[in-house]
């Protein structure tokens, strides 16, 4: 069974941010995979089913960004998961706008949900999908940053960035890490432009 994570800060006031793209993300897994989020236990809203005959949790912390490792650990130790069965998925500052990286391991990057996994957790050893945002311009804060919405170009993309995250976890828990960071981890921007002109000209034709 896999547990898959996505970060954000719970709330209405949150939900259009670049720090909740996480959330976005594992929503639109449960979406397309017919799973509700029926639960609130373990400090997190809870959604059980499969994926292409495959047993996961979904799950969305209740406990803020910097405290996101106290419900990890309690959906570990109660549905006794090991921490390489978790797949997180996290916004990037490092990574531009569109590409995502799927990470074995590693340190927190400077992501205060990923330190609070890895320092509760006690181990690094876990799976992470990185969705990137680019980093603030213009010598804007950090934090004014990732809890502000994406901007009206990015917006545009978002659907395609949040499809392509989605794909990138199916593609793990279907076909294992290896390959899913051979076909993902190459994504950009200019590849998502690209794909989305494909499909508006294959709509076109299907009009006509």
């Amino acid at each position: 069974m896999k547990l898959v994570v996505g970060l954000g800060n719970h709330g209405e006031y949150y939900r259009p941010t670049r720090h909740n793209i996480g959330f976005l993300v594992v929503e639109r897994l449960a979406k397309e995979n017919k799973i509700e989020f029926s639960q609130e236990r373990f400090h997190s809203k809870i959604g059980r089913g499969t994926i292409i005959d495959k047993r996961v949790i979904l799950a969305k912390p209740l406990t803020y960004m910097n405290l996101s490792g106290k419900a990890v650990k309690e959906l570990l130790t109660h549905y006794e998961i090991a921490p390489k069965s978790l797949i997180v998925v996290h916004d990037d500052l490092d990574m531009e706008f569109g590409k995502i990286k799927i990470k074995e391991k590693g340190g927190h990057g400077g992501h205060n949900g990923i330190r609070s996994i890895i320092d509760t957790l006690e181990t690094k050893d876990f799976l992470r999908l990185k969705v990137g945002i680019d980093r603030p311009v213009n010598n804007r804060g950090v934090k004014d940053y990732v809890l502000s919405s994406f901007d009206i170009k990015q917006q545009g993309f978002l659907p395609d960035v949040i499809d392509l995250a989605t794909k990138a976890v199916v593609s793990v828990i279907t076909y294992g890490v290896e390959a899913a960071m051979n076909e993902f981890n190459r994504k950009s921007l200019e590849d998502l432009g690209n794909e989305l002109n494909t499909k508006k000209k294959a709509n076109s034709a299907l009009q006509h």
